[in-house]
């Protein structure tokens, strides 16, 4: 999942963004309300976190002109300001959640979780996929019940397939959702990701989950299909 943070405290937004990162997130920093409107109109975001307290623009102004502009992402949004007044402005602006300063990491991580789940339906903390198990919350995943290890970007990559289970997936798509702004288009990076599920995911005689249809995409499907290999 790909998230925009929205924080001009430059060690903060580093120790942030280091953290999302590790925990498989996929993480564009803004360091003001101007960049941040820029960045969600050019790149697809699955969630944004938005400190009020911003150069240029807040962000209130940021979250109002998002939903103005018609962009249903989940906003949470983070501020040191704790007086009921301030988290009523913010929900009002748009914001699905609110988070004051200091807060602990973990929580954090909750409500992000949270509010990915609720995306257009909502998702289950664990996602079922004939044998194979992904615990959202933990980002643990087992098949036949037994553990298998991923890295970061591996889990990453195979949690997106899974929440659009059964749905033929372009590169671009994965590229938008699973890499940052740095991500090469031109690179064999997702063929690579690619593989190395399939070896870890579908090896040892499991029924093939992981599909690449020519020309179109990806897909984590139970379905085996003669037009998919």
């Amino acid at each position: 999942m790909r998230i925009l943070l929205v924080e001009d405290e430059v060690d903060a937004a580093r120790m942030l963004a280091k953290g999302l990162a590790e925990q498989s997130y996929a993480i564009d920093v803004a360091t003001d309300g101007k960049e941040a409107i820029y960045k969600a109109g050019i790149n697809d975001y699955d969630l944004i976190i938005l400190d009020v307290m911003l150069p240029i623009y807040d962000g209130f102004a940021v979250c109002r002109t998002l939903r103005a502009d018609g962009f249903s992402l989940p906003i949470l949004m983070l501020t040191a300001r704790d007086a009921v007044h301030f988290r009523v402005i913010g929900l009002d602006c748009g914001a699905d959640d609110y988070l004051i300063k200091p807060f602990d990491f973990s929580e954090l991580l909750a409500r992000i979780r949270a509010l990915l789940r609720r995306g257009p339906a909502l998702t289950p903390e664990i996602i079922h996929i004939a044998d194979l198990e992904i615990f959202t919350g933990e980002h643990n995943v087992r098949r036949q019940g037994k553990p298998i290890v991923l890295t970061a970007k591996e889990y990453a990559l195979l949690e997106y397939l899974a929440r659009r289970s059964g749905q033929v997936v372009s590169r671009m798509e994965i590229s938008e959702h699973v890499w940052n702004e740095d991500y090469d288009p031109f690179s064999n990076l997702i063929e690579v990701y690619i593989q190395r599920l399939r070896r870890k995911i579908d090896k040892n005689g499991h029924l093939c989950l992981i599909h690449t249809r020519r020309g179109e995409g990806y897909q984590l499907s139970a379905n085996e299909d003669p037009e998919h290999v």
